[in-house]
């Protein structure tokens, strides 16, 4: 995995790839466990927060168990929950879903609207309080391994041309050592794919599942603003072409969060995700509030939607997966921060405990006991049925089945279904002669708006001169055989435009705009080839989110 570069090494007793709710918190707990302890997190944004993007409503139970005075420290959770909703959409009417009708753990009493970005930039300053090292900058683009031990990890390479060659400024980076690796890279992380390969992580496990988050910040009229007011909504626009749905958040100074949601799992190929969000702001009651306001910052990710069964084993020699890195969403409350959180804390008591005893690179069993028995176990296995229902069955047994199911849990924590995901997301993608072309409105530059005008408010930036980190297995796979059987379906998925099919008939020829992608790894997931792979371009560059 790691080629024949000479580097040189720097070694630690742990080391953390990503600055996220997961990675931070793993930081600071050892940190707490040992001052001695020596700690470096890498993160391949241009600064902590600068590639974090969530909804988000933050339960603070990670945080609690965590920093339990987070609030004296000044933790940047200042706006509470004060009312929720939730709808199903027609085109021009809603039905809300009494709260009374709605298992315990779907209430965001007690939680936050937040920046999850900001609340990692928080915690990165109480991690280095600690004498946690933070080097922003520095994607980690290989594995480094000793036998089947994760040892470390190549961080900062500088400096290739566009073909790869090494440009007159090359830097081959470092490799940084550790007596632990962990991988908190976030959804679909290209050194925890390598890992779960390598190892079979997942062989015990169904398939994972995910979705397509957008989101766009927007100011708006003070009149209409209601600080802490939650909103969620499924249906309308989506109807029978794909799950999900969306989420409004008011927070402070006139903002509010709009974001939607697309299961990756549908099988028409003409479905345009970001086009499904751009429509989902005429309706009514979402054209009401967001009238007279201004959109000021967009971003997209992918979202693990697997749950518990699709959960792969956590440990591996010489490291842990965390967070996302290993799929701990809860669906149906579009929460993981806080698991990601535990997660991270519990990781860093298992290497703690294995580094006194004088371990070194082992597999830490208690942290994927922990995993599989404590908070975050509690957490997914009591909505385990909703996503398959959902996938397998639609929309309304999701809500009657599932929500019964959850009722159940919630009452007697038990239930008697295991519902399994069935087709991977790319797999589920049907040959578009089964489909008709959705057509969908023209943006009006108001409500609405085309890709490339987005994703210049998600401020991204990529130095044009290096190797594209969009990687195609076959160069020939997207003219020859995506674009007659599925219609070219990565011009559509893809939320920033990266992806075209130029000319026609004999003359297609298919374009990568590289500098465009904002890191959400939608075109890994859902390419129908599974011939498009996500690497990390140079360290700093992508998405430069403010206040995601």
């Amino acid at each position: 995995m790691s080629e024949a570069v000479t580097r040189e090494a720097m070694e630690y007793d742990v080391v953390i790839v990503g600055a996220g709710p997961a990675g931070l918190s793993a930081a600071i707990r050892l940190k707490q466990l040992d001052p001695d302890i020596s700690v470096v997190v890498l993160e391949k944004g241009s600064e902590v927060g600068a590639h974090i993007l969530s909804g988000a409503v933050l339960d603070p139970s990670g945080l609690n168990a965590l920093i339990p005075d987070w609030k004296e420290r000044g933790a940047p959770l200042d706006v509470p929950v004060t009312s929720d909703a939730f709808y199903v959409l027609g085109e021009e009417g809603k039905v809300r879903v009494p709260n009374a009708a709605m298992p315990p753990l779907m209430s965001n009493h007690g939680n936050y609207v937040v920046s999850m970005g900001n609340v990692c930039r928080w915690m990165a300053q109480q991690a280095e309080d600690l004498g946690v090292e933070i080097f922003p900058g520095m994607a980690c683009s290989e594995l480094v391994m000793d036998g089947d031990r994760v040892k470390g990890v190549v961080a900062g390479e500088f400096g290739r041309n566009s073909d790869g060659s090494e440009g007159p400024g090359y830097e081959p980076g470092m490799e940084l050592h550790g007596k632990y690796v962990m991988l908190a890279e976030g959804v679909r992380g290209s050194l925890s794919k390598q890992v779960i390969a390598h190892h079979k992580l997942d062989a015990n496990s169904d398939v994972q599942k995910y979705g397509l988050g957008m989101k766009e910040i927007w100011e708006i009229d003070p009149d209409k603003h209601q600080p802490g007011k939650v909103v969620h909504t499924m249906g309308w626009p989506l109807g029978k072409n794909a799950g999900g749905g969306s989420f409004i958040y008011h927070l402070d100074n006139n903002q509010v969060y709009v974001g939607f949601v697309v299961h990756l799992n549908y099988k028409n190929p003409y479905v345009f995700p970001f086009m499904e969000f751009q429509r989902f702001k005429h309706h009514p009651m979402v054209a009401e509030l967001l009238e007279g306001g201004k959109r000021v910052a967009y971003g997209a990710r992918a979202i693990t939607e697997g749950g518990w069964q699709s959960l792969p084993k956590t440990a591996f020699p010489g490291g842990v997966l965390l967070g996302c890195s290993a799929g701990m969403v809860n669906v149906p409350r579009i929460k993981g921060n806080h698991n990601a959180m535990l997660s991270g804390k519990a990781a860093a008591e298992s290497a703690w405990e294995a580094i006194q005893a004088g371990r070194e690179g082992d597999v830490l069993e208690g942290y994927d006991t922990e995993v599989r028995t404590g908070a975050i176990a509690k957490d997914l296995k009591r909505v385990r049925n909703v996503k398959p229902l959902w996938s397998n069955y639609g929309l309304t047994a999701s809500l009657t089945v599932g929500g019964a199911d959850m009722w159940l849990q919630n009452l007697t924590g038990w239930s008697p279904f295991n519902f399994k995901h069935g087709k991977t997301d790319a797999a589920a993608t049907e040959e578009a002669s089964k489909h008709q072309e959705i057509v969908y409105p023209k943006p009006d530059g108001k409500l609405s708006f085309d890709r490339l005008t987005n994703v210049a408010f998600s401020f991204t930036n990529h130095e044009e001169s290096q190797p594209a980190h969009l990687k195609l297995k076959d160069e020939d796979v997207p003219v020859a055989v995506n674009l007659p059987k599925y219609a070219g379906p990565s011009a559509r998925y893809c939320p920033a435009g990266v992806y075209e099919f130029v000319g026609e008939g004999a003359d297609a020829k298919f374009q990568i705009n590289f500098q465009n992608c904002v890191h959400c790894k939608t075109c890994d997931i859902k390419d129908p080839s599974q011939n498009i792979v996500w690497t990390t371009p140079q360290g700093g560059d992508g998405p430069n989110y403010p206040n995601m």
